[in-house]
């Protein structure tokens, strides 16, 4: 699967520009893509570099949790679901705690810890895995639900918005919880259809619902918050969740008697070499993306939704956003660029503006993540996890336009 999304990638690119060039008369289109190809080769060595302090800092807390003993303890609330969820896991396995360390980061918005904690899941998934290059089932669910978690902390988007001139950064919030929830539920139906997973089972509907309810109690309590207090609690809670967690895990280290530093070190060690591993896979989607998006592709297609949106005789006002949702899948720096373009051409708090920063908020970059996690383990083989996470980030895209004409007509 991914290596056919890899060369449809290249094939609609070449036909796109010698279309451009043919009947267009764009004789710069092949030197864009040229140009697209190196670039983004050297950005996607660049972004390996920048991880390798950033998976050595978080595979070595990490590892102090291990260690101490903390991290066994934060699996067995959860072992019953994921038992449900993942047969194939065992209870009390370190992948657990990684992926519930994964997720609570994703969920805080904390990106910079996400992908290591990730990656470290992804490492301890596949001790268990018994056909390496090919993805586990208890593999793909934990990717599509990595790139469909919930996020209940936006602070970038708000900041952006802020910084972009809007009456009311933080407007999108609740849209924004929503339309990722909606995603979230997507993905796992889509995977529990696939590997056949009982989710109206009593353990894991037990959980979902109260899953449903926290959600809901976070949206109530934070929509009576004004603008300011969001912003500055929602970055706050954050914080010093993710930090109390790192203490945590020396204290338990102190504890025990174990050496913390010693512990730090062995675990970023194998940060290091996991940032060299991915560099080869990140290369390869990230060049395939941008050849995608320098030939013109990209824009094609959104021009071709809104012929048909207008043939219709409908509401075309998300399309200005939809450059924001096409690009999210494939690159999370770009989907970005997107949405602050968006809004500096429409403004923040336009429908384009406000439906952008909800798209941005409830997507993820499924094959940047698909291409670092199974990079990180040598997976050739995805098996279906492309297509739940594609279902995924659409049921996230669609939910977001619904959202945005219910709060923002």
């Amino acid at each position: 699967m991914l290596n056919l999304i890899w060369v449809l990638f290249f094939f609609l690119a070449f036909i796109t520009a010698l279309f451009k060039l043919i009947f267009l008369g764009d004789q710069q289109v092949f030197a864009q893509i040229m140009t697209a190809m190196f670039s983004l080769s050297k950005t996607a060595f660049e972004i390996s570099l920048g991880l390798t302090g950033v998976l050595a800092l978080w595979l070595g807390i990490m590892r102090i949790g291990e260690k101490s003993g903390f991290m066994l303890l934060l699996t067995r609330a959860l072992s019953p679901l994921f038992s449900k969820l993942m047969p194939g896991v065992p209870p009390n396995h370190p992948a657990l705690a990684a992926i519930v360390m994964n997720i609570s980061a994703n969920a805080l918005g904390l990106d910079n810890a996400a992908t290591p904690l990730g990656i470290k899941a992804m490492k301890e998934l596949q001790t268990l895995n018994p056909t390496p290059e090919t993805a586990s089932n208890a593999q793909i669910l934990f990717l599509v639900i990595n790139t469909s978690a919930v996020t209940l902390f936006p602070v970038t988007i708000f900041t952006y918005r802020a910084q972009l001139g809007a009456a009311n950064p933080t407007d999108v919030f609740i849209p924004i919880l929503i339309a990722t929830y909606m995603s979230t539920m997507i993905g796992l139906l889509a995977v529990a259809s696939v590997q056949k997973i009982n989710l109206l089972d009593k353990v894991i509907f037990s959980y979902l619902a109260g899953f449903t309810l926290f959600v809901a109690g976070v949206l109530s309590y934070f929509a009576q918050l004004s603008q300011a207090e969001m912003l500055i609690q929602s970055a706050l809670i954050s914080n010093i969740i993710l930090f109390s967690l790192v203490i945590a895990f020396i204290s338990g280290a102190v504890y025990q008697r174990i050496n913390a530093y010693d512990a730090f070190i062995e675990g970023a060690k194998e940060g290091f070499q996991t940032a060299i591993t991915i560099v080869p896979y990140l290369v390869a989607m990230l060049v395939a993306i941008g050849v995608f998006r320098a030939s013109g592709a990209l824009d094609l297609i959104i021009e071709l939704i809104r012929y048909g949106v207008h043939s219709f005789g409908l509401d075309a006002r998300f399309i200005d956003a939809l450059p924001t949702a096409l690009m999210k899948p494939f690159s999370g720096s770009g989907a970005r660029a997107m949405m602050v373009d968006t809004m500096q051409m429409h403004g923040a708090d336009s429908f384009a503006g406000r439906l952008s920063s909800i798209v941005q908020g409830s997507t993820e970059t499924t094959f940047y993540v698909l291409a670092v996690y199974f990079g990180s383990v040598g997976i050739k083989n995805i098996r279906h996890a492309a297509a739940c996470g594609i279902i995924a980030d659409f049921a996230g895209i669609i939910a977001a336009i619904f959202i945005a004409y219910w709060f923002f007509g």
